[in-house]
């Protein structure tokens, strides 16, 4: 759906990138509707070459002249672009937040009461248009609000809406799990070299197959314990495979791994508050 407001982007990393790139893409937001803000005189002429889109240091600006403002700074540095734009932030306009660990109230103490905020937290397979977002709408955000957040997101990838509660779990999850992903992709590689495959091709082979493990299980709805039956026939090779991940601890690592990087987001997320 297209949107048919601005959209001010404040701060252009990776994740900002990825957003103007599906929006454009998807036709859900022209270029014209998009303005994106970044302090470094190079990176706006990198933006502003490869998507046409207005692009300029001052946020102050961009977010007066938006009707939805993506907050897509590094936590670190949240506070200061909140305490700078708050002037220019009305019950108007649509706050969307992808910075990990700060909170909607957060975000609410510095740009004032009433204040619609939508929080997300998206990944980086965004960059390809097969991201995963999570989104929670704040106390004063409508539901026409949350659609806007969500056509924003499903431009990259999917989007599913949590309470603001279960956005660690998503972080660990989702936020995370590329990472974990990445190494079993690694893994995967390195096996097939070491039964004797030249290294570019184990590697092609391992990331097509993890992709198109992934792709049966979206577009078929079956289980993946259902899909590995098929897969590991009595007596076969990938049975075989599977008993030694089963004597390595395969599940209980990647549980551990979920619940590891959750926790360590709920942490930051309780330091940001006592900063």
């Amino acid at each position: 759906m297209a949107l048919g407001k601005r959209i001010a982007f404040l701060g252009t990393g990776n994740m900002a990138e990825a957003l103007v790139k599906g929006l454009l893409r998807a036709g859900v937001a022209t270029k014209d509707e998009i303005l994106c803000t970044e302090p470094r005189a190079e990176r706006r002429e990198e933006i502003r070459a490869r998507y046409g889109v207005t692009v300029t240091p001052d946020n102050v600006q961009a977010a007066a002249d938006a009707a939805i403002v993506v907050l897509s700074v590094k936590p670190q540095t949240m506070d200061l672009l909140l305490e700078e734009i708050a002037p220019s932030i009305d019950h108007s306009k649509l706050v969307i937040s992808i910075a990990a660990g700060i909170s909607i109230a957060a975000i609410a103490r510095k740009l004032g009461a009433g204040v619609r905020i939508v929080r997300t937290m998206p990944n980086t397979p965004a960059l390809v248009g097969a991201g995963a977002t999570a989104l929670a709408r704040g106390a004063h955000a409508t539901e026409a609000d949350l659609a806007q957040a969500k056509a924003l997101f499903e431009a990259v990838g999917i989007a599913h809406v949590v309470e603001e509660h279960h956005l660690d779990a998503v972080t660990g999850l989702s936020g995370s799990g590329p990472a974990f992903v990445f190494l079993a992709i690694e893994a995967l590689a390195d096996g097939g070299v070491k039964v004797g495959l030249a290294r570019p091709v184990a590697m092609a082979l391992a990331a097509q197959t993890v992709m198109g493990a992934a792709k049966l299980v979206l577009e078929t709805g079956e289980h993946p314990g259902r899909l590995k039956d098929q897969v590991t026939s009595p007596g076969g090779t990938a049975i075989a495979g599977v008993h030694a991940l089963e004597a390595g601890g395969l599940r209980a690592a990647l549980i551990a791994a979920v619940e590891a990087a959750a926790h360590r987001s709920h942490e930051l997320g309780e330091k940001a508050k006592r900063d």
